[in-house]
């Protein structure tokens, strides 16, 4: 493993937080083609193991593979976080499939008022705004975050399952909130 590689590696362990590439690339004093290839090599180094490369658009940061996730908190007690409830898992599941949207758009396909719901998911840091639509007041437009990454257990958004499988999975009660 290069020294970048190694760095970037020990960086991501020790951060309690997503980095961004650029900051890996100041830290390392690397450019980003450099940091782009240790992040690759530390992908492709912890396939397989407890722990994984978890990538949101320009964020990077190392979590726990879901299939482990329960042992790691029976070690460590953590607090417990409340459970989503069904409509903030159907609005979460919009936002996701269909980022960026509006809360119209929202509103538009589960067919309820859905503010508080969102407000509920900003709050817990699962979506956030990623930008304004053009249309009239410009209103907010929604996308899912770093944290909605580690709380579903993806590596990254590609990772998504298909509409059919994420509703096998709430079937099954394998998401987490």
């Amino acid at each position: 493993m290069s020294d970048i590689s190694a760095a970037v590696e020990a960086i991501l362990f020790s951060s309690n937080r997503p980095l961004k590439v650029r900051e890996l690339q100041q830290a390392t004093d690397a450019d980003r083609n450099s940091v782009e290839g240790a992040l690759e090599k530390l992908r492709e180094t912890l396939d397989g193991r407890g722990v994984m490369l978890m990538r949101h658009h320009d964020e990077v940061h190392l979590a726990t593979r879901p299939e482990f996730a329960g042992a790691v908190r029976r070690a460590l007690r953590p607090e417990v976080s409340g459970r989503l409830s069904q409509a903030a898992y159907e609005t979460l599941a919009i936002v996701a499939y269909q980022q960026p949207v509006s809360r119209a758009r929202v509103e538009e396909v589960r067919g309820v008022n859905c503010e508080s719901v969102l407000g509920n998911l900003e709050l817990r840091d699962l979506i956030t705004e990623v930008g304004r639509g053009s249309g009239p007041g410009q209103p907010k437009l929604y996308g899912t975050t770093m944290r909605f990454l580690q709380v579903m257990g993806l590596e990254s958004l590609d990772h998504l399952p298909t509409p059919s499988e994420g509703a096998e999975l709430l079937e099954r009660g394998l998401t987490k909130g």
